[in-house]
């Protein structure tokens, strides 16, 4: 097996917590053992591998925790892995990248690795430097104690609906097509949030993996990407949430919602409706919390919005 290290350098540029009806414009779920047969039939597709996905627009690279490394890989590279999970791999105007979600908690500044497979089975090790970044502290005050500090009875629910979104996480579905160049999900106040360390009551909880948009109880929320619904559902902390498969590990989170107008299954496009902006599950207000999935690492949605 063959080794070699090539290390990039870049200029610096600029994990939510555990977390109806039908939209008219939203196809409806097919039944369910016809969505198996569907399955089985798109199973048996050719997949679009590493070295076919080609994609009209890359995310903005920002070298830091939560941020996201664009590094060409100058190669034809099969497959690749960071930190244990598959990274997305992809050609843009003709030249292969590895697309790469950094954690939050990666430490900073420092060297981080990733693993390129090639068609012979030899594996390349590459190498990006991450820069440090201040996010600020966030204090909130919630009413419900238990919103804070949950029960035991809470603690089995969180830990069932923990363990489903994580399955939704992990996905990887090989027939989707990624599309990093995304509409904002709702026609609302974009806060900077990302990152936040957040103090509930005083008390210090995982910083804010999401984009925090604030718009009126109601407000349509639209899928900013084509993809597939993997999972809905009302959640302890996280209210009413909508899961969405974009392909290739790439996969959004939006919760808080009033309503939920899509179901398991269904594929939608850009600007189909997937809910509707409310203040379910921990929240103080009507807002949506919207997140970005990439390799299985929550990272700044910011950096796929397309204006």
């Amino acid at each position: 097996m063959k080794r070699v290290t090539n290390t990039y350098h870049s200029p610096l540029e600029g994990e939510s917590e555990r977390q109806g009806r039908l939209s008219a414009r939203c196809r409806r779920s097919p039944p369910s053992w016809w969505g198996v047969v569907t399955y089985l039939i798109l199973w048996t597709l050719p997949a679009v591998s590493a070295e076919t996905l080609t994609v009209s627009s890359l995310p903005r690279e920002s070298l830091v925790p939560g941020g996201v490394a664009v590094r060409p890989t100058d190669m034809d590279a099969v497959s690749g892995r960071y930190r244990g999970d598959p990274i997305l791999l992809a050609r843009y105007e003709g030249r292969q990248y590895a697309i790469i979600g950094i954690p939050l908690s990666a430490a900073a500044p420092a060297t981080e690795e990733f693993s390129l497979s090639t068609a012979a089975g030899d594996d390349i090790i590459r190498s990006f430097q991450i820069q440090h970044k201040e996010y600020t502290s966030q204090h909130i005050t919630i009413d419900n104690p238990r919103q804070v500090n949950p029960n035991a009875e809470d603690m089995t629910r969180i830990n069932r609906e923990s363990a489903e979104m994580g399955r939704a996480f992990a996905s990887w579905d090989r027939q989707l097509q990624p599309v990093f160049a995304m509409q904002p999900p709702v026609a609302g106040v974009r806060s900077g949030s990302f990152g936040l360390r957040r103090f509930f009551n005083g008390q210090p909880r995982r910083p804010h993996s999401g984009m925090d948009i604030a718009a009126a109880e109601g407000t349509p929320i639209l899928a900013p990407a084509p993809g597939r619904v993997l999972v809905t559902g009302n959640y302890f902390f996280n209210g009413n949430t909508v899961i969405v498969d974009h392909g290739h590990g790439l996969i959004s989170l939006y919760c808080h919602a009033s309503s939920i107008e899509v179901q398991p299954g269904m594929q939608v496009e850009a600007g189909e409706m997937l809910g509707r902006v409310g203040s379910s599950g921990r929240a103080t207000g009507p807002h949506l919390h919207w997140s970005i999935n990439l390799n299985n690492t929550r990272v700044d949605p910011a950096l796929f919005l397309a204006d």
